[in-house]
Formats: structure tokens, sequence, C-alpha cells
């Protein structure tokens, strides 16, 4: 018989989030999802009048941000009940709903930006010395003033806040497709044992030992997706479209300068990380060099790649286990930020294991007045340790943005989300390595490390490199059928891999499974965080006292002030390519390292 998945209800309460402290009922959920309807009707009143007077602009403000904060706390119910499980229908509804909802609530409440937009730097500066309560939104005004040029008349906002449900559809239709409806076959795992693959434990089969189950698992993955190839075309070219338009209405000179605008990030940033990645590729060639020399192989595939190359040191990590590594090794952090990550995993923050219908992967997502939740898929293994501690990261950056910032600048951006949680990764791979004199385990726990930082600035900055050549052809009105985007990754593989990797025909088609592409442009920021928090990590971990301070300050700064400023008062400049250099630089000494290990006697 195969291993099926379990239910929900086959999961002990203890691994399983707690969303009743959001709302001890789904009853509850409804009043607050009318209150935002009755909070719409009276904010509706100030249109027209929002910006008349000191008053009216102090008075208009607080009740956005109160129907922004009430919604946010609706949505991460209802999106994380849904989350939980796929197949339930009421929750599958509630979500839908409320997307109706937010684009009614958005159509209404345009104006506020528009409105404000039409304000001066000079008015506004009156009414704040009229009325000091507006002091709070000094920043908040310094951004709207900034993307000034690119808000639209108060008719064509509301028009596209109306059709923002469509405009999300590709997405929507992304993730019911490769999290509820796509099915893969049986395969037969190392212990005899027919088991259904899913996402969530190929990560567990592509890392086995045993080459003939790695394979398999790899050839059954992407078969299904080969098959549904036509299927994520369309939604791909949607998305791409979608950028593209908005690039074109909102006045941008591309999809790619749209989205770095809001973080106030220039394109060079980006550029710069793809031209650093290609000045240091041969450093990942030789990587796979010696993996390849290592596991004694004629020819390294893509389905040998993430296998630790040590067998014997493979060891499986309960989520109990795991939980007190993590403990372990963040206790560098001090006794505040261990105090309150220790009350996350008392108090049912997280979601641990997977079950029928859950969604792949894993998260973390919480708002102003709920904790920080965290979804897993854990699958005891090395992988899953590494999750908890990053995962852990987001929602400790959650919590104390939320508790040492204003509703309006709690909210951190997505460039600056990935340092808290990559610097616990790199924290907890340091105080693994200190831990073990053993020359295998630390042979793979280096594997690992590198692992680590290949497929998170190598392989992030290779999808980064992807969405901007896609990007590019849709703008300049190229047609990407599936044959050319396969076309396209395919080459990209082979450029990044090297000649020490075949690169499968199957791999052509992994596109298919990245859900990052359906957040345009996001995936580039793992690249320069992780690089950061390297920076960030060796400090700390050095004993650096003022860098630690200055580290959680950064923690508490959520979003009152811009990204790559944030990351300067940490002492990394990521406006320039040093930091991204310093970090390949370093996984080039791990390389050397792990290889002068291997040639030991």
């Amino acid at each position: 018989m195969a291993e099926k998945q379990k239910k929900r209800s086959e999961i002990e309460d203890k691994y399983k989030w707690r969303l009743e402290d959001i709302y001890a009922s789904d009853d509850l959920w409804e009043k607050d999802f009318h209150e935002l309807k009755s909070k719409t009707e009276v904010m509706k009143k100030y249109k027209g009048k929002l910006t008349s007077d000191a008053t009216n602009l102090q008075e208009g403000l607080e009740l956005y941000f109160d129907i922004c904060r009430l919604l946010d706390k609706v949505v991460i119910y209802s999106g994380n009940r849904k989350n939980e499980d796929l197949n339930v229908a009421k929750y599958q509804e509630m979500s839908d709903r409320l997307k109706s909802l937010i684009a009614e609530i958005s159509s209404e409440i345009v104006f506020v930006k528009t409105e404000l937009t039409k304000l001066t730097k000079e008015e506004f500066n009156k009414f704040v010395k009229e009325n000091s309560r507006l002091g709070l939104y000094n920043f908040y005004m310094d951004e709207i003033f900034r993307l000034k040029k690119h808000v639209l008349s108060d008719d064509e906002e509301k028009l596209l806040a109306m059709a923002s449900e469509i405009f999300g559809s590709p997405k929507n239709t992304f993730s019911m497709l490769n999290d509820a409806d796509i099915k893969f076959p049986v395969l037969i795992d190392d212990k005899g044992n027919e088991v259904e693959l899913t996402k969530g434990n190929y990560s567990k089969f592509i890392q086995s030992g045993d080459r003939n189950i790695r394979k398999e698992a790899f050839e059954k993955l992407y078969s299904v997706y080969m098959s549904y190839k036509n299927t994520f075309t369309s939604t791909l070219n949607s998305i791409i479209k979608t950028d593209v338009f908005f690039a074109k209405v909102r006045n941008y000179e591309s999809p790619i300068k749209l989205a770095l605008y809001g973080d106030n990030v220039e394109v060079s940033v980006y550029e710069n990380l793809i031209e650093t990645m290609h000045k240091n590729l041969d450093k990942l060639h030789r990587y796979f060099g010696v993996r390849k020399k290592y596991m004694d192989l004629q020819e390294l595939h893509m389905y040998d790649i993430y296998v630790p190359m040590l067998k014997d040191i493979d060891k499986e990590i309960s989520y109990v286990d795991a939980v007190d590594m993590v403990k372990n090794a963040l206790k560098v952090l001090g006794e505040d930020y261990n105090k309150n990550m220790n009350i996350g995993f008392k108090s049912n923050w997280i979601d641990v294991y997977e079950n029928e219908g859950k969604i792949g992967g894993a998260y973390s997502w919480g708002g102003y007045d709920t904790n920080p939740y965290i979804l897993l898929n854990h699958q005891n293994n090395l992988n899953s340790l590494f999750t908890i501690a990053h995962e852990m990261g987001h929602s400790m950056h959650t919590f104390y943005s939320k508790g040492n910032q204003p509703y309006v600048y709690a909210e951190y951006t997505i460039f600056v989300a990935e340092v808290a949680s990559t610097v616990n990764e790199v924290l907890l791979m340091k105080q693994l390595l200190k831990n073990t004199d053993n020359k295998e385990e630390k042979m793979y726990l280096l594997n690992h490390f590198m692992e680590e930082i290949r497929t998170t600035i190598y392989r992030q900055t290779q999808f980064a490199e992807f969405e901007k050549i896609t990007h590019d052809k849709i703008q300049n009105g190229e047609a990407l059928s599936a044959d050319k985007i396969c076309d396209i990754y395919l080459e990209l593989n082979k450029l990044y891999y090297g000649e020490n990797v075949i690169s499968d025909d199957q791999i052509k088609v992994e596109w298919a499974r990245i859900p990052h592409f359906y957040n345009s442009f996001y995936v580039y920021k793992y690249a320069t965080s992780f690089s950061a928090a390297i920076a960030i990590a060796e400090k700390i971990d050095s004993g650096d006292k003022e860098t630690l301070d200055n580290y959680l300050n950064f923690l508490k700064s959520g979003g009152s002030d811009y990204p790559i400023e944030l990351l300067k008062k940490v002492g990394v400049d990521m406006s320039t390519p040093e930091p991204v250099q310093k970090a390949l630089d370093f996984f080039g000494e791990l390389v050397n390292e792990f290889e002068k290990l291997m040639n030991e006697k």
C-alpha cells in the first residue's frame, strides 16, 4: 500500500498553528468583514475634501490606516485557513469573498492616494504645523511625493482598483493548479514502500543517497509538469503581460523599473547582481567539479546536485530536536531575542507538518494584530532544520517591527525581509560547524553551506535573469511559446551550471513550478539579502557588539526608511557590487576548504 498523506484532523494540535488567537470563531471574522464595509462607507465621506484642511487630513489618514490594518487581519486569517487545507470549500469561498471585497474597497478608497498626490510638500508641512499628529506621516508623505508622477487620475485609479481581482487571476490559477489540482505518481522509497510523490516530499527524495530514487523522483515530477507546460505557459505569459501593462499605464520605462521603484532601488543594483554572478560562475563550475569527483560519477546530472555528498552523515532530525538546535544557535542574538522567539515556539505560531490539501513550501505571515505565523512542511532533514531558522527569522523581524513602529511603518519591504531570515541560517550553520571535530561531519556541513549559497545566490540570480529576459521579450513584442520559454530556461541552466553538469532535458520545464515568478522581480532579493546577511552574521558571530545592537535596531525599524539606507546603518551598502562579490569570494573559500579536506588521506 502507498503511504498516504495524513488528513489535517490526524495531526496533533501541538503541531498546528492556533489561528483562534486571531478569531475565536469564523463568526467573529464575519463581523470584521462587515465592519470593513462600514468603515469604507465612512471613508467615502472624505472624498473631495481629504486635503481641504489639517483636521480632515489627520482624521482621514487615521481612518484609512484603520481600514488597512483591519484588512490585514481578516486577510491573514482567511489566507492561512485556506492554505492549511485547500480542499475545505468554506475557506476557499471565504477567500474568494474577501478578494471581491478588497477590489471593492480599493476602488472606493483609491481617492486617498490621488488626492494626497495633489498636495505639495509645502502645503503638507503647513498642515503639520497646524496639527502635530500629522507629523507621524512625514516619511509616508515623502513616498507619496516621490511616486507622484506615476499616479493616474481618480477615475483611472478607480478603474485599475476595480480590476485588481482580474489582474490577480494568473497567480491564483497557478496556485490552484500547482498546489491543489496537480497530482504526481507513486514511487518506491529506500525502505521499499510505495509513496505518493508530492511537492512537499520531493525535496527528501531528490536528496536521497539512492541515485535510482532521486532519478525516478526527478523524472516523474518533471514529466507531470511537462504535461501541463502549455497551461503554465499561459499563466506565466499572463502575469508578465500584466506587469508590462502596469509599467506602461504608470509611466515606467519597464516592468523591472516599476518593481524596484517601490523600494527606491536602482535597476543598476539588479544588473550589478547579474554581472557579478557572471564574473564568478567559475567558482560555481569548480564546485560542481569537486562534487562530481567526490561522488565518483562519470556524469553529474541535475538529480545529483542536491544530494548530500557524505551519505553516512545524513541523519534524520526530528522537529523537536531541530527547534532545540535553532534555539542554541541563536543565543548569540541576545536574551531578549531568544525570550521572544521561545514564546513563538511555545504559543502555536507554527504549523509544522504536511497534510492532505496543505499548500506546499514554507512561509512566515503575520500582521500588526496577529501573531507572525509560520507554515512548514517539515521533513525531518537538514533542509527542514534550516527552514525553521529561516522562517523564524522572518517572524521575529515582524515581531520586533510591529512592537516598535506605528502601523504605518510596521511593514518592512521585501528587499530587507530576507536579511533577518538568512542571518539566522548563517548563524545556525556556523554553530553546527563549531560543534564538530569530525572530518566527515564538517565536510557534510560545508556541503550544506555551499548548497545554501548556491541555491540562494546563484540559483535565485539565475531566476532573476530568466525574469528579465522573458519580460524584455514580451515588452519588445515577442511571443513566448512553451517551447521558447523552455529553450530560454535550458540555455540559462547550461550557462550557470557549466560543463561539469549534464543539463537534463527535463530541467527545461523547471520554471513551471516556481511560484516566485508570480511576484515579479522578487527573487533577486534573496541573493542580495543573503549577501548582506553573510556580512552581518560574520560580525555578530565574532562578538561585534556594535553590529549586534545595530542589527537589532534594524529589526525594529520596519519600513521607517528606505531598505538600502536601513542596511547601511548595519554597515552593508547594497548599492555597490561589493557585498555580493564578498559573498561569492566566501563561497570560493568554502569550496577550497571542502576540497582540501577531500584530498586529505
